[in-house]
């Protein structure tokens, strides 16, 4: 049910804007969606945005994968119906937290297109910034620092991504980054400029 077909649940106003937070905290709120396979290098690298953010003096907060399905998500699987409602949740999470004038750095595998689409839609395309982060399978299968993608080779992980799941990966992403290839501060350095400059036009 959508939230136009809800005529009995009101959005209240309050009496400081989205303007004035921004003003406050003196940064354009947005929200970097990081999407990759397993062990692309997301996490790693939006914590260390985070941390150069932060050393910047820039309010910002990371919603990672792992640590949302700790709380707010615990409730999900890994089906397709799960993961779209995984992303609806940190999409309007993130909303909410751009609208408070934070920035926000998502570390998500996110691997359909019309999730992230959706996504987008619900925080606002001039606050959503698409970061591919495009390590490549078999580099990322190296890695594999959980053991996931050889359970998943052995059949005893079901729907993982990359393997027994498809990814897709993202047609006109804002940013691609390969951490086989850029080192982590060269990542950063792509992210902290990124954030600088508005989304490419679509």
């Amino acid at each position: 049910m959508t939230r136009e077909s809800r005529p009995h649940v009101v959005w209240y106003t309050g009496h400081v804007c989205r303007a004035e937070r921004s003003e406050l905290l003196g940064q354009a709120p947005r929200t970097l969606w990081l999407t990759g396979l397993s062990a692309a290098g997301k996490s790693t690298l939006a914590f260390a945005l985070e941390r150069a953010l932060h050393d910047r003096e820039h309010a910002c907060y990371v919603l990672d994968g792992d640590n949302v399905r700790h709380g707010l998500n615990r409730n999900l699987g890994f089906s397709p119906a799960d993961r779209s409602e995984n992303i609806r949740r940190i999409a309007e999470v993130a909303r909410l937290m751009n609208d408070a004038g934070l920035i926000v750095i998502t570390a998500f595998i996110s691997p359909y297109r019309a999730d992230r689409s959706a996504a987008r839609q619900i925080i606002g395309a001039e606050s959503f910034l698409e970061v591919y982060v495009s390590t490549p399978l078999s580099v990322c299968e190296a890695r594999d620092p959980k053991g996931f993608y050889g359970q998943a080779r052995r059949g005893e992980v079901a729907e993982f991504t990359g393997v027994s799941s498809p990814y897709e990966a993202p047609e006109q992403p804002d940013l691609s980054i390969d951490t086989a290839q850029v080192s982590l501060a060269d990542a950063v350095d792509q992210l902290v400029q990124l954030l600088t400059r508005p989304p490419a036009p679509r």
